[in-house]
């Protein structure tokens, strides 16, 4: 609707940075809509509501339980809550102000303590924990996790994100036996990841997803694992789940969005490839600009564009490139992680072939306007 961008004189946004919640994540199916829209205008007992939606995503996803939330950070500060306070009711709604005297320690590779957009450790605080970094920046080993646990610690958390160090960190399956030799739980976060099942089936005990970013459902995430984990996470319903509750429009959304994305038939990064290859022909035609396939790095199946500008023959630096492509009539977002190395990545699965060929002439034009 053209109108709304005219009434509110917003910009026009051609997202090539991915699922970003800075650009509203995701467009959602009809179908997921249809859902949206049913919740929207229909009255609900919310607690039967949650209950029953959770055990139709558990039966989907063959896990003990699930319950949808607000969001994915949400779901960390949820579930970091859940494993301090379990079923303690004076804790419950006294977390931030009463005297923790049970464990509370949340032990995570420091590699992992990342800022996805909000840091993890803020997270992991408003849930009533305390971050203890195991590791270092570069490297955390099982042993180096195993070292950090005391009688105060209450879980260990593992961030499985392209924001995290991948080299020299242990694995999921990993940190599940350190979980299991000293019986705490494991929280895996996997807010972007396209697997829904994988993670439980590893053993880890809580997982955390987007709805809004792989599985493409409205504004929303999801928390799945063992039941007694699940049941904790939902009474903090009662505590600071308060602030961040989800409306029954987005639980009946995204409980629509998990069924028709099981059903779906996934676009591969081999289709990326073939989709974006025009594209890459196109930039490489420019002087100072190169172009090629990567894939991404935390292993997930998907293709981008990187493409590096030489910023000695173009005269600016790439920093000043994505800033002026991003306030243009149209504005054009990049996935900027490597922007200090000259490099940005083109996420294809949020475009069509139409607004890549925009992308491209306004990257050329960029120059041009600046030679003439």
């Amino acid at each position: 609707m053209s109108s709304i961008y005219e009434k509110y004189n917003l910009k026009q946004v051609i997202n090539t940075s991915g699922r970003m919640t800075i650009l509203g994540v995701s467009t959602p199916r009809q179908e997921v809509i249809d859902a949206v829209d049913y919740g929207l205008n229909h009255y609900f007992e919310i607690k039967d509501l949650v209950n029953k939606t959770g055990a139709y995503i558990a039966d989907l996803l063959n896990v003990e339980d699930a319950v949808i939330v607000s969001c994915a950070s949400a779901g960390i500060a949820q579930s970091v809550a859940a494993v301090i306070v379990k079923d303690n009711a004076n804790l419950l709604v006294n977390l931030h102000s009463a005297p923790i005297t049970v464990p509370r320690e949340i032990v995570l590779p420091r590699g992992h303590n990342v800022n996805f957009g909000a840091p993890v450790d803020t997270m992991v605080a408003l849930g009533g924990g305390k971050v203890v970094e195991a590791g270092y920046a570069n490297e955390c080993s099982a042993e180096q996790l195993e070292a950090c646990i005391t009688p105060q610690t209450a879980a260990i958390l593992y961030i499985k994100s392209h924001h995290c160090v991948q080299k020299s960190i242990l694995s999921v399956e990993q940190a599940v036996v350190v979980a299991r030799k000293h019986n705490l739980p494991l929280i895996v976060d996997a807010a972007a990841e396209e697997d829904l099942m994988c993670y439980y089936q590893m053993g880890a005990d809580l997982v955390i997803y987007s709805g809004a970013k792989a599985i493409e459902g409205p504004t929303s995430g999801l928390v799945v694992g063992k039941r007694q984990y699940v049941e904790w996470v939902k009474l903090q319903s009662g505590g600071i789940g308060r602030a961040m509750k989800v409306g029954k429009e987005g639980i009946l959304g995204l409980t629509q969005a998990i069924e028709s994305y099981l059903k779906l038939e996934k676009t591969t990064g081999e289709q990326m490839v073939a989709r974006m290859t025009p594209f890459i022909t196109n930039l490489n035609s420019l002087t100072g600009i190169s172009a090629k396939t990567v894939w991404d790095s935390a292993g997930r199946d998907i293709a981008r564009a990187e493409i590096t500008f030489d910023e000695a023959v173009l005269g600016r630096s790439t920093t000043d490139i994505v800033q002026a492509l991003r306030t243009g009539e149209i504005a054009i977002y990049f996935r900027g992680y490597k922007a200090n190395e000259g490099k940005i990545e083109v996420d294809v699965r949020s475009v069509d072939e139409q607004q890549l060929m925009t992308v491209f002439n306004c990257i050329k034009n960029l120059f041009t306007e600046k030679q003439a």
